[in-house]
């Protein structure tokens, strides 16, 4: 089955357990999944036919935009104009549908794009250079000269989109829609609304024009790096969810300064925008960490020989002592991933990202994923009214207030919108954060990039070579950690589907011996049990919680306070 935006709902995400394939006898062929439409065989849709080839994926002699990254399953590009001698921070990406044709899929092989993210891979793929090719086109074309383009860009809402209709191999027949973001622009709050809320007495940063930022290049969805007076730093925007960009300000605004958590934001962004008079809040700006994330790190150190057991231990014991700041400060950190974990220029670890939005779902702790399954299932637009409506009862009584959460408006809660979390108590917090240290601390000591082999969402310059909980290199003593970490752990799905490249494969079937049907069916089993097991685990819960029986720490983990303890012992046996 090959990946696109439709397997996240049919076998990716907890809806896949009530996935009903299409009845419709008169389903055009577009609107099925690309590598499960059966088309026959002829010259009208042969490669070998000219007419279905790319002419050429060679860039200009003198390219005119850049494409740095890629989000949205393959769908959002981020692309820069090389061309303006200062690029502010517009997040005008590039929206490409992940609905095309099979002949275009596979030439501007999108079904890799849905998977490959970074800098260094994404330039190579066809669908980035067709990309880079069609904007040359239309910036040449569509504009008298590059200073009319430059008004233009410079005029238009923050986050603005370059929507690609018609999608073609022919660059010259794809057409390029403007999407004015004025939708975001409306929700974005100007710094005295910010102070009315926070109160007079807030330690609000310098604010400074968002015309006085330059792009050097752009590292995420939310994150670009720019230079402020020759000075680099990291820019945060969000250009949608402009509540989570608020509440993590406020966080980092207001925590406990500590070593090895990102420090307070340098400058608060304001940008005016295109009604009315309003300055609008759109960022902030943070210190800029060059030596880049664990999720790198790890495996190229181990690569080259040169992870050694001294910086694991230092990692992992900075990590938890940071946790435990956190939690003592009456603050959660869903979030806990090597992605979010950089390193300072002395290689010590800095905790980033305070959204407090949480992880890729079966990331988190089983407890955790409990309510967010039941959230999916109880949100998603393609589940059924009547299953819907029973899941949000459930939420429901889990958090009488989660519609609030749902509100797009930022309305200054205490502790995000982060559901799941939410409706756990500080304990359950504390002990679903010590579940995610566990699988970072075998993160660290294996030397991978991430917990899952060939996970389905991203894929890693460095693959791991093995899956959580199997071990090869970590120490004994540790092992029993992060199994004692980790106890409550189950299956997850790629025990069952695992990403082959860009398709997806049973496990345990012969690739030629199976069908995308049949990978659909896995995912339905594996959810419904997964789905009954979390709707037992939550009444349990609330079954002893009005009792006064439930205990908080439900799998027998130990502390944060636990973890350093033992991390430290086993530091001083390894010096």
């Amino acid at each position: 089955m090959e990946l696109s935006t439709r397997a996240i709902g049919e076998v990716v995400h907890p809806t896949a357990a009530f996935y009903q394939p299409p009845s419709e006898v008169g389903e055009t062929l577009e609107s099925l999944s690309p590598a499960d439409s059966v088309v026959e065989s002829t010259w009208e849709n042969s490669l070998l036919n000219p007419k279905n080839r790319i002419d050429s994926l060679d860039l200009p002699q003198n390219p005119l935009w850049r494409v740095d990254g890629c989000a949205g399953l393959g769908t959002q590009y981020y692309v820069l104009p090389l061309f303006l001698q200062k690029i502010p921070p517009m997040r005008m990406d590039v929206f490409v549908s992940n609905f095309q044709p099979t002949l275009i899929r596979e030439q501007l092989e999108l079904h890799r794009a849905f998977h490959t993210k970074d800098a260094i891979r994404l330039p190579r793929l066809a669908i980035t250079k067709h990309i880079v090719r069609i904007l040359q086109i239309w910036t040449t074309s569509e504009f008298k000269d590059l200073a009319a383009f430059e008004d233009f860009y410079k005029s238009v809402p923050f986050g603005s989109r370059l929507v690609l209709e018609d999608m073609s191999l022919d660059v010259r027949r794809v057409r390029i829609k403007v999407g004015l973001n004025h939708n975001l622009e409306h929700k974005l709050l100007p710094f005295s609304r910010l102070a009315d809320l926070w109160g007079s007495d807030f330690p609000f940063p310098q604010v400074i024009d968002f015309f006085d930022l330059h792009v050097v290049s752009i590292l995420h969805d939310s994150v670009c790096l720019v230079r402020i007076n020759e000075q680099l730093c990291i820019f945060k925007a969000l250009t949608s969810g402009a509540k989570y960009l608020y509440h993590e300000l406020k966080t980092l605004c207001t925590i406990e300064p500590h070593e090895n958590i990102i420090v307070r934001p340098m400058h608060i962004v304001t940008k005016r925008c295109n009604f009315g008079t309003k300055k609008a809040v759109v960022g902030f700006t943070t210190f800029y960490h060059s030596k880049g994330t664990l999720r790198d790190v790890l495996p190229l150190s181990r690569a080259h020989g040169q992870l050694r057991r001294v910086d694991q231990l230092k990692w992992s014991i900075q990590l938890t002592k940071a946790l435990e700041h956190l939690t003592r400060s009456g603050i959660y950190y869903p979030d806990l991933r090597l992605d979010n974990i950089v390193l300072s220029e002395s290689s010590n670890i800095i905790m980033v990202d305070f959204e407090q939005r949480g992880v890729w779902c079966e990331f988190s702790a089983p407890e955790v994923n409990a309510i967010e399954y039941i959230r999916l299932i109880a949100t998603d637009e393609c589940v059924s009214e009547s299953v819907s409506a029973k899941y949000r009862r459930m939420l429901q009584d889990l958090l009488p207030s989660f519609e609030s959460l749902e509100d797009e408006r930022y309305t200054n809660p205490k502790d995000g919108f982060n559901l799941p979390w939410i409706a756990l108590s500080a304990a359950e917090q504390e002990a679903a954060e010590v579940y995610m240290l566990g699988r970072v601390l075998w993160c660290i000591f294996e030397g991978v990039s991430g917990p899952q082999k060939a996970a389905v969402w991203q894929s890693y310059r460095w693959e791991p070579d093995i899956e959580f909980p199997e071990y090869k290199r970590t120490p004994p003593a540790m092992r029993d950690l992060i199994d004692r970490c980790t106890r409550g752990r189950r299956g997850t799905l790629s025990n069952t589907i695992m990403r082959q490249h860009s398709q997806l494969f049973l496990t345990a079937k012969d690739a030629k011996e199976q069908s995308a049907d049949d990978v659909r069916e896995a995912a339905k089993r594996f959810w419904f049990a997964e789905i009954d097991e979390a709707e037992r685990f939550l009444a349990l819960r609330s079954s002893q919680r009005l009792k006064g029986e439930w205990n908080d720490n439900y799998y027998g983990r130990p502390t944060l306070k636990e973890v350093l303890e033992d991390l430290e012992a086993f530091q001083i046996q390894a010096l």
